[in-house]
């Protein structure tokens, strides 16, 4: 091959760039290269194109809240091979897998804080724990966040990044859409504020449930959301979908969600929201 290339420049094509562990990184949107801690103090929003890439739930979480209040709680709640399930392999070794990874027990965070002073409980999806699908122990989480923002008194927050119910836990996993619905239902009749905020990507079961059930539901730029994926749906219909078609942007658009904000603009978009739902004055 090596005559050849002399012959016809580049007819091997673009070799793949290597960037390399732990001090530069790839923005999965333009694909650029970025030093990660530019990244980092960014909030994992790419500099060069406004990417918003994957951000991990617990810096999320610690990022949103006012700095030194947050309280991570329920974290005794762990996610369990009750059904002793194997598909490719076993679940329980999935389960380990995913601590390994994330260093988390459960693909929902939950805590308590305050937000520009006002007292919040905020929920996180972690998608790097099995794609932050739903199980028995995100449910119960859950659960026990909305109940703790009805026993204070306060705004409940939810970020969700899930790629929907968890297959190995079977009807277990499909009834947290009931039991998460049925939590937001009370917090609705105590008349505390529930801001749904929908990251890349939302889909399956939490698109269907939860992420969809806010006062308020915001999205942040070029997140997909929807419950099955456009190529799943293009398969099935047999048609093109629109550009864009389940993004962001093209969900505003139709009525879908209520706003798209930007992640460094969260905090203060969503306080001042929650200062007009319950009237709170600094």
């Amino acid at each position: 091959m090596g005559w050849l290339t002399r012959i016809i420049p580049g007819v091997e094509g673009k070799k793949k760039q290597v960037i390399p562990d732990g001090i530069w990184m790839q923005c999965s949107g333009c694909q650029a290269p970025i030093y990660q801690p530019e990244m980092i103090n960014n909030l994992w929003v790419c500099p060069k194109c406004n990417h918003h890439c994957k951000m991990n739930a617990r810096a999320r979480i610690t990022n949103f809240l006012d700095e030194d209040s947050v309280v991570f709680f329920a974290e005794d709640v762990k996610t369990e091979d009750i059904l002793s399930f194997t598909d490719l392999k076993p679940y329980s070794k999935r389960i380990q897998q995913a601590q390994n990874k994330t260093s988390e027990t459960a693909a929902l965070l939950v805590a308590k804080g305050f937000l520009k002073g006002q007292s919040v409980v905020v929920a996180a999806f972690e998608f790097d724990y099995i794609g932050g699908s739903m199980d028995r122990a995100v449910g119960e989480r859950f659960r026990q966040a909305v109940d703790c923002a009805i026993k204070q008194r306060v705004p409940f927050i939810c970020f969700s990044a899930s790629g929907g119910a968890r297959m190995q836990e079977g009807v277990f996993s499909l009834l947290q859409m009931g039991k998460t619905a049925a939590v937001l239902q009370k917090l609705s009749a105590n008349h505390l504020p529930y801001i749904s905020v929908l990251t890349h990507p939302t889909t399956g079961g939490v698109a269907a449930s939860l992420s969809m059930l806010g006062d308020v539901i915001i999205a942040e730029p070029g997140a997909l959301i929807g419950f099955t994926g456009p190529r799943v749906i293009e398969q099935t219909v047999k048609q093109k979908l629109p550009k864009g078609f389940q993004r962001s942007e093209f969900l505003l658009k139709q009525g879908h969600i209520d706003l798209i904000v930007e992640r460094k603009a969260l905090p203060n978009v969503i306080s001042r929201i929650l200062q007009k739902l319950t009237h709170y004055d600094h």
